[in-house]
């Protein structure tokens, strides 16, 4: 009896394993379909509506690399000169005539009619923990499509969302969908992300956020080029960039 119970034991901790690795596995490959590349460059155009209407466009070039390190650089001509360094937990706003980068908060990155958060493509892998909470049928351009909803929570300080419920495609682990909530447990935006090719391959071409706290407004965030690239380790030190313009990233 008592060796029955340690084997029920024993495959009641493997099967926990098991799925915990097949969670983590889920939130790879959903990562995968956004950024599948270490070091790369991604040229972001941010269309900003407001009660439907496009209001104000934006482009951004994002520059990744490993450790939850990113260079954004405003490409506007309205923006010109900005550029916001993210490096582990530390940010930094670098202001065209500011001669000292300044320090910024988690919160702040999210600040702004263009999310800096949201669009230095946060990796949900690296700074989420994630469980599976249930199986849900989501209508997508008319069509049920069969999902796994996990629940995610943030594991380092950073992070720009205290919690994120994420949709993904039960067969694919495409990301559908994901409401995006604040540390104060308020929801903030729902995510939308539109499937399409890039170089032959499966990717989320775009991402519509829709505002929770001003319903009238309206951000589409279309991701036109992602390549390869690989940063100096000097773009990554603040005081380089107060001295640079980058007007060539």
């Amino acid at each position: 009896m008592h060796k029955f119970i340690l084997l029920t034991l024993c495959l009641y901790v493997f099967s926990l394993h098991s799925l915990a690795n097949d969670v983590s596995q889920m939130i790879k490959n959903a990562d995968a379909y956004r950024l599948d590349t270490d070091f790369s460059k991604v040229v972001a155009l941010v269309k900003l509506y407001r009660n439907e209407v496009l209001d104000k466009t934006r482009q951004y070039n994002v520059y990744t690399r490993p450790e939850r390190e990113s260079l954004v650089v405003f490409k506007s001509p309205v923006e010109a000169g900005q550029k916001m360094l993210m490096l582990d937990n530390n940010y930094w706003l670098v202001m065209p005539k500011s001669r000292r980068p300044i320090r910024i908060t988690p919160m702040q990155k999210l600040l702004g009619e263009a999310s800096v958060g949201d669009i230095s493509t946060l990796t949900w892998s690296e700074d989420y923990s994630a469980t599976l909470t249930g199986h849900e049928a989501l209508t997508i351009n008319g069509q049920s499509v069969q999902t796994n909803l996990l629940s995610l929570k943030s594991v380092t300080q950073g992070a720009s969302y205290g919690r994120i419920e994420l949709w993904l495609a039960a067969k694919t682990d495409f990301p559908l969908k994901a409401e995006l909530y604040l540390r104060s447990g308020k929801l903030a935006k729902q995510a939308l992300f539109e499937q399409g090719e890039r170089e032959g391959r499966l990717r989320v071409v775009s991402m519509t956020l829709l505002d929770k706290i001003q319903p009238t407004k309206k951000t589409v965030i279309e991701y036109q080029q992602i390549t390869p690239h690989q940063l100096a380790d000097k773009f990554y030190i603040p005081a380089f960039l107060t001295r640079n313009a980058l007007s060539e990233l």
